[in-house]
């Protein structure tokens, strides 16, 4: 009986370690709402369901290309399977150029998306970044960054 029980437990242990958002993820993340954009990214884990994203990126989009730096708080919760989704928000900086006005920004960035964690180390996404920009020199921005992610985990 105390068998049988250790089994169980080791199973049902080993099954939740399964879901279990990885330490170390790197990848891409393709997409945006108004043209191109492309984004390393790297994602941390902290603690049970939480992590941290950080993505470097380039946009080409309306005339305006930015470079910008995004970090991101993240919730994960498992859904079924390999899925999960997760709800984050954070910040970031950038430059960008735009004809005759350049500068640099800020950013204010929430976070929606799903995810499948394959049973090799590779993680896809699909999510959704509302972010909204701040600079003098160019009109305040609300942006709607929709991506796909494709992220090798370690």
């Amino acid at each position: 009986m105390k068998n049988i029980i250790l089994i169980l437990f080791l199973i049902g242990t080993t099954t939740m370690c399964a879901q279990s958002i990885s330490k170390n993820a790197l990848g891409i993340r393709v997409g945006d709402n108004d043209g191109f954009g492309g984004e390393v990214s790297y994602q941390r884990y902290l603690h049970e369901n939480n992590r941290l994203e950080f993505d470097l990126g380039w946009r080409d989009s309306n005339n305006v290309e930015a470079f910008k730096l995004v970090g991101l708080y993240q919730w994960v919760m498992p859904i079924d399977g390999g899925f999960n989704w997760y709800v984050g928000a954070g910040g970031g900086i950038g430059s960008f150029d735009a004809g005759e006005n350049d500068g640099s920004f800020a950013l204010i960035a929430g976070d929606l998306g799903i995810e499948y964690n394959f049973e090799i180390p590779l993680l896809i996404s699909l999510d959704m970044r509302p972010e909204i920009g701040f600079n003098d020199n160019y009109s305040d921005d609300l942006d709607l960054d929709i991506a796909l992610g494709l992220r090798y985990q370690f």
